[in-house]
């Protein structure tokens, strides 16, 4: 777990930060400077030139590295190691139906699904407002279909948000290389009594 500690946000010392500053909502002083931690921390670990761009479907804003854009207009040379990801997602649970609204942006899964132990897994549950397209990953089905004992917690997370719509979380992949599967799931609920529950997955 060496590589993925270098990867990880102090999320307490993002608390005590906005406990300081008295801030009154925390869910969208959240909203506002995880992606900024997110992007900081990640242009460290690449070795890539990034294209960092964020889109909002439904009630979720995504922030991506869209390196073939960069490819298309000759500005690097094109790398075949190197894939469009997603970088975090972050926002409000709310009803599935709300998921519809927005861009739709489609990163090409890097690995055929059929006949491994993988699921085409979702940053954000449908249930909670995840949409489609962007929000598609390679996810380890054990802990996409909640069948091991990381998945049983991953699946606790997302039914929280689901039951209590409105519940600001997030869903952060650290990779290992530079394909769109990654390595490990980063994920955050910020619960009712303003307490941060993040895990961290295998994947």
């Amino acid at each position: 777990m060496c590589a993925v500690a270098s990867s990880r946000i102090d999320y307490v010392t993002v608390l005590s930060a906005a406990a300081a500053s008295h801030v009154f909502d925390l869910a969208s002083y959240l909203a506002s400077c995880l992606p900024e931690l997110w992007r900081e921390l990640y242009i460290k670990t690449i070795s890539h030139e990034a294209n960092l761009v964020r889109f909002r479907n439904g009630t979720f804003e995504y922030l991506c590295d869209i390196y073939s854009q960069l490819e298309m207009t000759g500005s690097v040379p094109y790398d075949q190691t190197v894939q469009d990801r997603v970088i975090g997602v972050c926002g409000r649970s709310s009803r599935a139906e709300e998921a519809a609204s927005g861009k739709r942006i489609k990163l090409e899964l890097s690995e055929e699904l059929e006949g491994t132990a993988r699921d085409d897994g979702h940053f954000m549950a449908r249930s909670i407002g995840g949409g489609l397209d962007l929000n598609l990953y390679s996810q380890d089905r054990l802990l996409n279909r909640g069948w091991s004992a990381q998945g049983k917690i991953y699946r606790r997370m997302e039914k929280y948000c689901r039951e209590q719509q409105g519940t600001f979380c997030f869903s952060r992949p650290i990779y290992s290389d530079g394909s769109n599967v990654p390595r490990w799931l980063e994920f955050g609920v910020l619960k009712s009594d303003e307490t941060l529950w993040v895990e961290l997955f295998d994947n």
